[in-house]
């Protein structure tokens, strides 16, 4: 929903009138996806693992283009995301990795994930349990404000930075070529930090995540798949909910839509080729943010997943006729 972003870029176009205000609080929200049946990982560490392969996936979204703020400056959000994970015998599940750049007017945040995720054979498919551990470097350049009165001393001048350690967990179960179901939670300890002498307090939100998705093969057209999929995002203070529905041709095309609740309408398409997968999609702002200069969003996924077969040393025998 658009109000998990609004509540992030409220703080870049009413700076003036916050900033007269020595302690302003401001919410770390977790960016979205439009590809987030791609992206699972991002937000569920017991999805780590999960494809059997080693799976490397990028993605680069431009959100709500043309959006700027009252000096005409670009404010709009900016993320990039790479994460990777694969299977681990040896820890009897999987690993995972993930690096976040999500950029807002002024404020930069750069985050690193460490998944683990413990898979097990439960009823008809697996179950995966999994804790995260991150750290988030967040920097704003305070000198890009401007306040009511000049040399305001409660304003700081500079570009400063903090560190702020995230902690979370997830469960994930799946029915392979059937569905899946996960519910995950994400910056548990709600870590707070303070910059710019004292004039802005961030303080991470906890966040909660539920997603779901299934498959089906049309009867009359096995080549053609359907994979309607949910994702509910909420901090019990705004909520998210996306309703998507691809559908996939021969394994190597598919295209389908995507609503998100009082936000967007997004269309998607994408192709696969042998080890790799593309897609593009771009949403409709629906929000009254477009009628606020929106021009709507953009972002491109790839993904490439291969496996790791290292090569067996030839094994030696001796035939007992020339002993």
């Amino acid at each position: 929903m658009a109000e998990m972003r609004k509540k992030r870029i409220a703080p870049v176009i009413v700076a003036i009138a916050l900033l007269l205000w020595s302690s302003v609080v401001w919410s770390q929200q977790e960016p979205q996806y439009t590809h987030n049946m791609f992206t699972q990982m991002a937000v569920n560490p017991a999805y780590a693992g999960s494809s059997g392969d080693i799976s490397v996936t990028g993605l680069m979204r431009e959100q709500w283009l043309g959006f700027k703020d009252m000096d005409g400056n670009k404010v709009a959000p900016q993320t990039f995301l790479l994460s990777m994970d694969m299977p681990v015998s040896l820890l009897r599940g999987g690993i995972g990795i993930s690096i976040l750049n999500d950029k807002l007017g002024f404020e930069k945040n750069i985050g690193l994930r460490l998944n683990y995720a413990y898979r097990t054979e439960f009823w008809n498919g697996q179950i995966a349990f999994g804790p995260v551990i991150g750290f988030l470097n967040k920097t704003i350049d305070f000198s890009m404000f401007k306040p009511t009165q000049p040399g305001d001393p409660i304003l700081a001048t500079a570009e400063e930075k903090t560190m702020m350690l995230d902690l979370g967990v997830g469960v994930f179960y799946e029915v392979p070529k059937k569905y899946y179901a996960g519910i995950s939670t994400s910056q548990l300890l709600q870590t707070a930090a303070t910059l710019g002498m004292e004039t802005a307090n961030y303080n991470l939100k906890r966040h909660y995540y539920i997603q779901g998705g299934f498959y089906y093969v049309l009867p009359d057209n096995p080549f053609l798949r359907l994979e309607p999929s949910i994702m509910f995002k909420t901090d019990f203070v705004s909520s998210q909910f996306d309703l998507n529905t691809l559908a996939v041709y021969n394994d190597k095309f598919w295209g389908g839509l995507t609503y998100r609740y009082q936000d967007a309408l997004a269309l998607l398409i994408g192709i696969s080729y042998k080890s790799f997968k593309l897609g593009y999609s771009y949403d409709i702002t629906t929000s009254k943010l477009g009628g606020a200069g929106s021009t709507g969003s953009h972002e491109i996924v790839l993904n490439y997943r291969f496996k790791l077969e290292l090569e067996k040393s030839p094994r030696g025998y001796r035939n007992t006729r020339y002993l």
